[in-house]
């Protein structure tokens, strides 16, 4: 029997790194509303970034073959071969993009995916910029890097883009590399390719300059069509694609994203990811394969299906006062700007910030949202419409009655 001293359980002895993470709040909100749903509570989650659509069942018959197949050995640290072919082909089919087998790499999800971008390019000191609103894991994991944040803000007057000018005005001789995400989360909004264009004008002009395109919701899009940064050939050598299948093909829980990149940054990938994880799932690459090379109609129908809940949630919360919103054009997430309750109160708690709100709406109408905070966007909330019709009606109900207690 061993034993234990107060000290050696002291957080003191946890590193400088770790400490200076945050706990991602889409998760910890997630984690509160299953908390609350084991006490007996009926909670409606809103909060999570995730298709609430079962993978297809192609995809799940692809993985139970790999496993009789006996895909049950360490897999190449890149990806298996046919897969990161299958990869290189969808690039070139549906984002005009040559990237060959060797340019990509398939990682543990879309989120080890950047981080491993981030760890291969950005020294200690040297600057990242995000542009705000952002997803909550990029400015922690500059932050795990050594990496200094740089936080360009939008607003939602101008849609929740950046334009030239800004971005110019963010970029000086530290400037290592960019994060942009369109379809965005959380604001579902997506880049014109005009946009885009003067975008990449302005990269084209730094030498040095990187950008990471984090395109995974290229798939959940209502107006127009995805456009890819790497498409502007004047930069198409300085722009890391980022992508996987867990949103377009309702795959979250099998973990498999993988970037297009410079051969020269696909290989120092390879080489990071060879000493933290090697390669990932190999059942989880075997359904990947099959999601990527299918030809099926899930993603027509789930596109079509957020498309209407889109338009269901946001007809409730014009309804509610106090909301200001934009119509989402992508992804499935719509952001509120809601700074008009701050300060407000029901009497017993008095809303502060964003956070509050969140908490609020949590405790009294049991509907788990996001604060705005984490996004870095202070004065708005995430409410995710990946729910049943349903469950978006009776949220939005709960929401505008609890509201109405504010004043």
């Amino acid at each position: 029997m061993g034993f234990h001293t107060k000290k050696s359980a002291s957080m003191e002895y946890l590193s400088d790194r770790i400490k200076s993470l945050s706990v991602s709040q889409t998760l910890a909100m997630a984690q509160k509303s299953r908390d609350m749903k084991e006490k007996g509570i009926d909670v409606i989650n809103l909060s999570i970034g995730e298709p609430d659509f079962n993978t297809p069942d192609d995809i799940k018959e692809a993985a139970k073959q790999a496993i009789d197949d006996n895909y049950t050995h360490y897999p190449p640290v890149p990806g298996y071969p046919d897969l990161r072919k299958a990869i290189s082909e969808k690039f070139k089919r549906e984002n005009n993009l040559d990237y060959s087998p060797d340019q990509v790499v398939v990682s543990a999800g879309g989120k080890h995916s950047i981080i491993n971008v981030v760890l291969s390019l950005v020294n200690p000191g040297e600057e990242v910029i995000i542009i705000a609103p952002y997803w909550v894991s990029y400015y922690d994991q500059i932050i795990l890097a050594g990496g200094k944040p740089v936080v360009l803000k939008t607003s939602i007057k101008n849609d929740f883009k950046l334009t030239a000018d800004e971005l110019e005005a963010g970029i000086n001789e530290r400037t290592r590399l960019i994060i942009f995400n369109s379809p965005s989360n959380p604001t579902g909004m997506v880049y014109t390719r005009a946009e885009m264009q003067s975008l990449a004008r302005v990269i084209e002009k730094h030498e040095g300059l990187f950008i990471i395109s984090d395109e995974i919701y290229e798939h959940i899009i209502f107006t127009g069509q995805h456009e890819s940064m790497a498409s502007f050939d004047f930069i198409y050598d300085r722009v890391i694609t980022v992508n996987g299948v867990s949103k377009g093909y309702a795959m979250t829980g099998w973990r498999i994203g993988y970037i297009g990149s410079p051969l020269w940054l696909a290989k120092a990938v390879n080489k990071l990811q060879g000493q933290f994880t090697s390669g990932v799932s190999s059942i989880a690459q075997r359904a990947a394969l099959a999601a990527i090379k299918s030809r099926g109609n899930s993603q027509k129908k789930m596109r079509e299906a957020f498309l209407h809940r889109r338009d269901l949630i946001c007809g409730l919360l014009k309804d509610i006062e106090g909301f200001e919103i934009r119509i989402p054009q992508g992804a499935f997430y719509v952001f509120p700007d809601v700074h008009s309750y701050f300060g407000k109160t029901d009497g017993a708690t008095t809303i502060s910030n964003s956070t509050d709100l969140a908490m609020y709406i949590l405790e009294k109408a049991h509907v788990a949202v996001v604060g705005g905070v984490g996004f870095g966007a202070p004065d708005c909330l995430r409410i995710s419409y990946a729910a049943s019709e349903d469950e978006l009606v009776e949220a939005c109900r709960r929401m505008k009655d609890v509201l109405e207690r504010l004043n």
